[in-house]
């Protein structure tokens, strides 16, 4: 599968890992441009392009980048994607850590995913934002260990959850449904499905005693 990566950070840089030692074709991009991506391309094979090009041809496409910093991608960034394109969200809003105050998140009450839709002028599936970064590469588990991970996903295109869930089992974690983009305030920062590392019966339980109601530390 063509895969694009928009992000080479700590979450982004270990799909990439990951994701080319599956076999998947991925192009990895940053905000400093392709040549500061040498090392991760000799590592792991994955092409470095730039912003605006990463999702060029496209099946899936991973948006890893701090969310203020969204608004600033490339316009028409999905033009020559893949028909059907499903597009990955790991992001999280830190109004007082890095992102500053978003009146949309904070006043009309969006979740952070439907504002970073709202920017990108498409869907998505939100995934991966409550995960540690070294567990992709380190906590994979085959379908069945009692180990293995779950991952909360949420999304208003089923066929492009149905994607990334396949993409994510194939990782190496299960996945469980946690609904429509308006619901993905469950597992934002501070809830109790975010950072957990557990297998799907207690990710699902977690999801359902999460509030909407943002703690101090995640409000601007």
């Amino acid at each position: 599968m063509r895969i694009g990566i928009i992000g080479a950070g700590n979450i982004g840089g270990n799909l990439t890992r990951r994701l080319t030692a599956l076999g998947h074709d991925v192009s990895a991009a940053n905000s400093r441009g392709p040549h500061t991506l040498t090392d991760l391309a000799e590592e792991t094979g994955a092409t470095p392009v730039h912003a605006g090009d990463a999702a060029r041809g496209a099946e899936v496409v991973v948006v890893t980048i701090p969310l203020k910093a969204v608004p600033d991608l490339p316009s028409g960034l999905f033009d020559e994607a893949a028909e059907g394109v499903a597009v990955i969200d790991t992001n999280n809003y830190y109004p007082r850590q890095r992102d500053g105050r978003i009146a949309a998140i904070e006043d009309e009450g969006l979740t952070e995913s439907r504002w970073i839709e709202r920017q990108l002028g498409h869907p998505v599936v939100k995934a991966f934002n409550g995960t540690y970064a070294q567990d992709i590469l380190d906590r994979h588990r085959p379908a069945g260990a009692p180990d293995r991970l779950a991952v909360p996903v949420a999304g208003d295109d089923e066929a492009a959850k149905r994607k990334v869930r396949a993409l994510i089992e194939e990782l190496g974690f299960d996945t469980v449904d946690a609904g429509g983009i308006d619901d993905s305030w469950r597992q934002q920062p501070d809830t109790p499905v975010y950072g957990l590392r557990a297998g799907t019966e207690e990710v699902t339980k977690a999801l359902a005693e999460a509030s909407p109601t943002r703690t101090p530390d995640f409000r601007g």
